[in-house]
């Protein structure tokens, strides 16, 4: 329903996570029958989790633990990581930054030239885990590096930016043809962000894999600030997922629906699987842990961008390994750690069986669903009424 701005502007309502509830169905199930596997093209996963293509997230060693513990992470082919020989030095380097030069100080460590040959060998690295590898690319740089990541052994491609269409304008560079480009290549494509029915059923038809929903929900994006851009993640992911039904009617293909950023616990990731996605991508939640590359700080791709960043290098609280994050066991009662058990016995107590059924999850509007019958927790800082230990810290 769309509702007046002014005279002249009507602009539909949207809502982000905390505006809204699943509502349990008439039946409950045993959180052990709950299947959360899902597919991507001939890959099975057993957890819809991708990790954030992000320096502070993903490094080699992270994307085998992650792909170990049955997720998908992905490498970002233009950070530190296929700059420098040394990626740990200018990581530890990032993470002692004064906080009023951290943004200018980054723009100058990401001016050093992607090396292709760095390109190759963290692939390799990755590969040489025993995992799945999935690495990503902006439209601006991937007909540039594409082959050599094939030729490496690439799995999965990403091609990632603030935000990506299908149809590019521009009267200064032949812009990407990405129907053309996604055809030739003999490995899924992910592709992303979109916020909306229109973009998101445009990119399934240039023949990806998979869309990636979200424009700046992240918690170290400033998009939606500096640009003044952008949909709550709610109402982003079930735009997309009527896209993809009707991409489906259209064609019989059966299009991924990612939600990328905005999620901070079990109830977030369950709620955008109720909303319609197949998976979710998550990136401030994995750079608290021990293992993360980041030192205990986290920061977007578009952060360190030479002439208008987006993004902010933002504090987080080290608490936890990668596989407590992740599956558990959770020690905190904030929903937190173990964000698949919470994705789970989500499924488990409304009474789905699998993703698909968890798709048609009825849903509410509940602006009340965090505060409602929470005066104490709130007065004591626990629980929901908690800051929460996963949150990223204002001050750094």
């Amino acid at each position: 329903m769309e509702v007046e701005i002014g005279r002249g502007k009507k602009g539909r309502r949207a809502y982000g996570f905390d505006d809204i509830a699943i509502v349990p169905s008439r039946r409950t199930r045993d959180p052990d029958d709950v299947d959360i596997s899902w597919t991507l093209g001939p890959y099975r996963f057993e957890l819809p989790l991708l990790a954030s293509a992000m320096d502070g997230v993903v490094s080699p060693k992270t994307a085998g633990a992650i792909g170990r513990l049955g997720g998908l992470a992905v490498l970002n082919l233009e950070g530190v990581f296929t700059r420098y020989e040394d990626a740990e030095q200018q990581l530890e380097r990032i993470a002692t930054l004064p906080k009023d030069v951290a943004t200018r100080e980054m723009q100058e460590i990401y001016s050093e030239p992607v090396k292709p040959e760095l390109i190759a060998a963290r692939i390799a690295e990755i590969k040489a885990e025993g995992v799945v590898v999935a690495a990503s690319l902006t439209p601006q740089r991937v007909n540039q590096y594409y082959e050599l990541a094939l030729e490496a052994g690439l799995d999965i491609l990403v091609i990632q930016g603030t935000v990506v269409s299908a149809e590019h304008v521009s009267e200064s560079s032949e812009p990407l043809n990405l129907k053309e480009f996604i055809s030739e290549l003999p490995i899924p494509v992910l592709a992303g962000g979109c916020a909306s029915y229109h973009t998101g059923l445009h990119l399934m038809r240039t023949g990806a894999a998979g869309v990636l929903v979200g424009v700046g929900p992240g918690a170290a994006c400033t998009t939606r600030g500096v640009l003044g851009i952008g949909v709550p993640q709610a109402t982003a992911i079930a735009d997309v997922a009527a896209a993809r039904a009707q991409h489906m009617l259209e064609t019989g293909d059966y299009a991924r629906v990612i939600a990328d950023g905005g999620m901070r616990t079990g109830g977030d990731i369950a709620k955008a699987i109720a909303c319609g996605a197949d998976a979710v991508m998550i990136g401030s939640p994995l750079a608290r842990a021990y293992e993360a590359p980041g030192h205990g700080y986290h920061w977007g791709m578009a952060t360190f961008h030479p002439t208008l960043p987006r993004g902010a290098r933002v504090a987080t609280t080290q608490n936890g390994t990668l596989e407590e994050i992740v599956t558990g066991p959770a020690r905190e009662n904030d929903g937190t750690f173990n964000l698949m058990g919470g994705l789970r016995t989500s499924m488990a107590t409304c009474g789905y069986k699998d993703m698909a059924e968890f798709n048609r999850a009825e849903l509410m509007v509940a602006p009340s669903l965090q505060t409602e019958g929470k005066q104490l927790q709130r007065d004591q800082q626990v629980g929901m009424g908690s800051s929460g230990k996963a949150a990223v810290l204002v001050n750094e």
